[in-house]
């Protein structure tokens, strides 16, 4: 099976043959759960929804008879690895009731954390679209596309939020520039493959 994105088509020949034969499995989104995410998040960006058309998520998602758990995607953080979320685990987390914004989560200790100027601190964290999380499922690292920019970001910019010490930093404008990021890196987070 090939690709429609050549971002999957260009990973696929950097990845271990097991972790080629799980997203050759891998079902992409339907047009009712694609318009399901645009109803939350309207400026989606249509790379993020091309992604979701080739495989609706890498992270334990069920596609058919397979579940499927391959790291595809990377960050600044150079080798580490993150998973693709489905659409419908994207929809369950922008659901949490009462999401605190950054500023509410640390307003005791904001000294101790690093927030990228660009990032707009009072909005609500699930008003961001989560889209990927580390291997250690989210509890180190996850990626959000921002649509509430403060002065000097860009609707659509990709934050990295990293734990301990806590940090929260715009690593792309765009999530366009973002892939493209990844693809002239080569792939650097799929090193954790050679490690195995």
């Amino acid at each position: 099976m090939r690709f429609h994105t050549p971002y999957f088509n260009g990973l696929m020949t950097y990845l271990p043959e097991e972790e080629q034969n799980q997203l050759q499995q891998a079902k992409g989104a339907t047009d009712s759960q694609i318009h399901a995410l645009l109803d939350l998040f309207p400026s989606c960006p249509e790379s993020l929804i091309k992604l979701l058309q080739d495989i609706n998520g890498t992270y334990y998602c069920k596609h058919g008879e397979a579940t499927i758990c391959v790291l595809v995607l990377g960050s600044d953080l150079g080798e580490y690895p993150y998973y693709l979320k489905s659409i419908e685990q994207m929809i369950k987390d922008s659901q949490v009731v009462n999401s605190e914004s950054i500023y509410e989560r640390y307003q005791d200790f904001l000294e101790y954390v690093e927030v990228d100027d660009r990032i707009q601190m009072h909005i609500p964290l699930n008003k961001h679209l989560c889209f990927a999380d580390c291997m250690n499922n989210g509890g180190t690292s996850s990626l959000y596309i921002d649509f509430y920019p403060n002065d000097g970001g860009q609707v659509g910019q990709v934050v990295r939020y990293v734990h301990d010490p806590d940090s929260y930093e715009v690593i792309a404008p765009s999530f366009d520039d973002y892939l493209q990021q990844l693809i002239e890196g080569g792939f650097e987070f799929t090193a954790i493959y050679e490690e195995e």
